[in-house]
């Protein structure tokens, strides 16, 4: 059976020159995986847990550094779009967190996780309405490109586990390659020892 791995931007070979489209591509990635958490039982579902919150700690971070900036500096109200983002991004990375020490077979983790997409899924919905679509209408293709480029380029740094409180650029680009090191390191350790 071939190794399943994390979606990353650009992972189904899509030009990713829109990155709103993007985005929302990722939006589609992460439903997929509560999907296929809530679907697996035993290894399988321990494994989709691992790629789900790697793949949600990424995205997340990069729109941090990202898309939240520019939205604070271009869309009209941005300043509180951005602040409402962070407060729905930080209540998700504690419950995530939380999760994330659980066994996947515990009792308490499909509630928690039930809770976890929920607001996972109203926040993606808030995103899509409140920034991206702004976003696409402020901006032209080639700045929508650039940033396609920028989030890119954050996935490629981020912590690939949730850290509750570093919602800011500021705060990212401070912790962000040591945690990203840290979590590499212990997904590296999991890996070796067959719990991932």
């Amino acid at each position: 059976m071939p190794e399943k791995h994390t979606p990353q931007a650009g992972d189904d070979r899509a030009p990713d020159t829109d990155v709103v489209a993007l985005l929302v591509r990722q939006h589609g990635d992460i439903r997929n995986l509560f999907d296929e958490v809530e679907q697996s039982r035993g290894e399988e579902r321990r494994e989709a847990f691992r790629r789900l919150v790697r793949l949600l700690a990424v995205h997340e971070t990069a729109e941090e550094e990202v898309v939240h900036p520019f939205a604070r500096r271009n869309l009209p109200g941005g300043e509180q779009v951005v602040e409402d983002r962070l407060a729905e991004e930080r209540a998700a990375k504690e419950t995530l967190s939380a999760l994330d020490e659980l066994d996947t077979d515990d009792p308490k983790f499909m509630p928690q996780l039930m809770r976890l997409r929920k607001d996972v899924q109203e926040h993606a919905r808030a995103e899509e309405r409140y920034e991206f679509t702004h976003i696409r209408r402020s901006t032209d293709a080639e700045g929508l490109a650039t940033l396609a480029k920028a989030v890119k380029a954050a996935e490629a740094m981020a912590p690939t586990r949730p850290h509750p409180g570093v919602e800011s650029g500021a705060a990212n680009l401070a912790l962000g390659p040591v945690a990203a090191l840290v979590d590499r390191t212990k997904d590296a350790v999991r890996k070796a020892m067959g719990k991932d």
